[in-house]
């Protein structure tokens, strides 16, 4: 029986789009799916990932709603009770036509910790969360994509130490998905097998810290 609930809420990194032919890898290696394993039965790791995500910015160009910040409030209801809430988002905002930058990423990511710390949640108490900077853009020959440039891949790579400091601030869990995990030179942004299933095995002892009540990072 699982004692606790973790909500992985992120973009196609999270969903597991592959780099080479665009659909999903399968569930086994999603880094949702590998940390739940981790944990055993300590845990049920709910993996939300919609490619396109952004932390807080609209994308008219999709016939989903892309913004995270619109949407996160319904799956906090949905899945009440959470214990944790771990959000890697971000990517997507570097789009030229979404946000552009890093600094607007990182405000985006300020409001979704704020939303997940002030919703009403019915069945328990606010979740723990954790900011986690997602793996850096690189280099690709791929040609036709919006990611990555050479001012996206630059702006990918403030985005660890501005997460870092954003949950300092607002005293949150924090990890950096570029220390275990790189994006396929296939298109420089999506994850092969096994770079996903290395972001799920590193967190395993981090989630589980978290989640018997250790110390923040």
């Amino acid at each position: 029986m699982y004692k606790k609930n973790v909500l992985a809420y992120g973009d196609s990194l999270t969903w597991g789009y592959h780099p080479e032919h665009g659909r999903r890898h399968p569930f086994d290696d999603l880094w949702p799916t590998v940390l739940g394993a981790g944990l055993v039965h300590q845990a049920r790791v709910i993996g939300q990932g919609l490619s396109g995500r952004t932390t807080a910015f609209d994308d008219h160009t999709a016939p989903a709603d892309r913004n995270g910040a619109r949407i996160l409030p319904t799956l906090l209801g949905s899945h009440d009770p959470l214990d944790l809430v771990i959000i890697m988002l971000g990517t997507n905002d570097l789009k030229s036509f979404i946000c552009g930058d890093a600094r607007g990423a990182t405000v985006g990511m300020a409001r979704l910790v704020d939303l997940v710390r002030s919703y009403p949640y019915q069945a328990g108490p606010a979740p723990e969360v954790m900011v986690m900077a997602p793996p850096h853009l690189c280099e690709t020959d791929k040609v036709g994509g919006t990611l990555p440039t050479s001012h996206t891949i630059a702006e990918s790579r403030k985005l660890a130490a501005a997460y870092q400091s954003l949950a300092q601030q607002k005293n949150c869990h924090f990890f950096d998905a570029a220390t275990v995990a790189v994006a396929s030179p296939v298109d420089g942004v999506h994850l092969d097998a096994a770079n996903t299933r290395a972001i799920g095995a590193a967190l395993v002892p981090l989630v589980d810290g978290i989640l018997r009540g250790g110390p923040q990072d």
